[in-house]
């Protein structure tokens, strides 16, 4: 089978992918290959409770379809609803190929196609061919999640579970719960288990930063009663995305007081009685990492009604009732839940390959964050760590439409950033310190120090770059092969 582009992954970025090639490139013909049974990526594989957006629905939902829901921090199922109906609206569905993973993608430079090797659910491997390449298959494992191995974890007598891989059947009623972990799944996680369980423990080596905010979006909710839906959304999405910006460049401009501001406003939720210091009080810089939201408080109304609490140590061992800690405290628990992190992986795991040589991502440069120097015809979708995903994923997606736009207008097959021998690699240059981030340096492709082969995490800049800056530069070759 040829398509002139193959797009990997029907989540987000595959779907706003899949949209704008209907809309800009009208000409060419598309297939989304997914390795799953269903649509939408993330929303799709996480069914623990309480799963929700860590961004709010106005920047993470598509610049094309309107996000009409009242709740503006959206829980998994409204979101994957909101996904199905978009790629019902504009007739997708019909262009994924479901439980088909490309597995091999082989550039052929005489041909100038890249030539993939597709997987199927019985493992028969189907050929296929395309003229561009369009990966937008998420930024992390769906397999393999982290997962430390602690110590005699096998004692424990209940039942440790990985939200990742979570069993719709059990029942924690009346139960106690350990969750393991302090980032965004476990300080989802906590409040909802603690509506059903005995009692939750969420314990952490190290706190992060965490905010309470609405769960609706009230200027979103005034706009509506007077105001077109689409208007609406258009004015509570760049009230958002400003908003957002600005919390990010005064945190980055002025840490200790945006620091202070931050932990005053857990102390209000909490109270002075409460070791906010302890517990709440990170390490690092606010934005050095991915700021944890609870809408309207949820987490902290759980602890100030005793269903849970937090811990903040470090783990001993495991033993047949829970966990012992190196304080000696030991904490009891029917379930424990190891909401330890992700495994970031680079091009969906997808062996690449140009002319049967093997492709390395982190032994080369990044273009414009979307594109890999020395390598033609191919494109990844990976979005912002200070925002929302969908905003990058819609300006890389654009990007692509002009490119291919581009090659057609200049009659040629190939378009490939040209490896510039003067941009010297960045040997710090991603200053964001989670540790899904900082276990993946090896394997990330390598930014440079200066534009086009750095990537500011800039929505605003990165919009002049995409939609007004010129498309030819020096760097980015178009041609026909010899």
């Amino acid at each position: 089978m040829h398509k002139d582009v193959v797009i990997v992954g029907a989540g987000i970025s595959g779907i706003g992918a899949a949209y704008n090639l209907q809309k800009s490139c009208k000409t060419k013909s598309f297939t989304i290959i997914e390795g799953r049974s269903d649509l939408g990526g993330t929303w799709d594989l996480f069914k623990y409770p309480g799963i929700r957006s860590d961004s709010d629905m106005h920047t993470l939902g598509f610049r094309f379809k309107p996000w009409i829901n009242d709740k503006s921090i959206a829980d998994g199922p409204s979101i994957l609803n909101y996904l199905n109906e978009t790629t019902d609206e504009y007739n997708i569905r019909e262009k994924i190929l479901f439980n088909h993973k490309v597995k091999l993608a082989n550039w052929n430079s005489a041909e100038s196609v890249w030539e993939l090797e597709v997987q199927d659910d019985t493992n028969s491997i189907s050929k296929f061919t395309c003229n561009f390449l369009f990966m937008c298959g998420g930024y992390y494992s769906y397999d393999k999640p982290h997962q430390p191995d602690f110590n005699e974890q096998e004692s424990f007598n209940g039942k440790i579970i990985h939200p990742q891989f979570w069993d719709e059947s059990l029942d924690y009623a009346n139960k106690n719960i350990i969750v393991i972990g302090s980032g965004a799944t476990a300080v989802t996680l906590v409040p909802a288990l603690a509506e059903t369980a005995k009692h939750v423990v969420m314990l952490q080596r190290s706190p992060s930063y965490v905010i309470a905010a609405p769960e609706a979006d009230a200027i979103n909710l005034k706009l509506k009663k007077f105001l077109p839906l689409k208007l609406a959304y258009f004015i509570t999405r760049w009230k958002n995305i400003l908003l957002t910006y600005l919390m990010f460049y005064f945190a980055r401009s002025y840490p200790e007081r945006v620091k202070t501001r931050l932990i005053n406003l857990v102390k209000e939720e909490l109270g002075n009685d409460y070791d906010v210091e302890k517990h709440f009080t990170p390490r690092y810089k606010p934005w050095d990492q991915r700021m944890c939201l609870v809408p309207d408080g949820d987490l902290f109304e759980s602890i100030k009604k005793g269903t849970a609490s937090v811990v903040t140590d470090h783990i001993d061992k495991f033993n047949e009732d829970g966990i012992l800690l190196q304080s000696g405290e030991e904490l009891k628990a029917d379930i424990i839940i190891t909401a330890t992190g992700i495994e970031l992986n680079v091009l969906a795991d997808i062996a690449i390959n140009i002319d049967g040589r093997k492709v390395e991502p982190h032994n080369h440069l990044a273009y414009k964050g979307m594109m890999l120097g020395g390598v033609p015809n191919l494109a990844f979708s990976f979005g912002y760590v200070n925002a929302s995903w969908t905003l990058r994923a819609d300006l890389t997606a654009e990007y692509v439409c002009r490119l291919i736009n581009q090659m057609d207008k200049e009659g040629v097959s190939v378009c490939m950033p040209q490896e510039d021998p003067a941009a010297e690699a960045e040997d710090d240059y991603i200053d964001f310190t989670s540790g899904y981030v900082q276990r993946a340096l090896d394997r990330l492709p390598q930014q440079g120090k200066k534009a086009p082969w750095r990537n500011y995490q800039n929505y605003l800049l990165d919009i002049f770059y995409v939609r007004i800056w010129k498309l030819k530069d020096s760097t980015l070759r178009f041609y026909n092969p010899k």
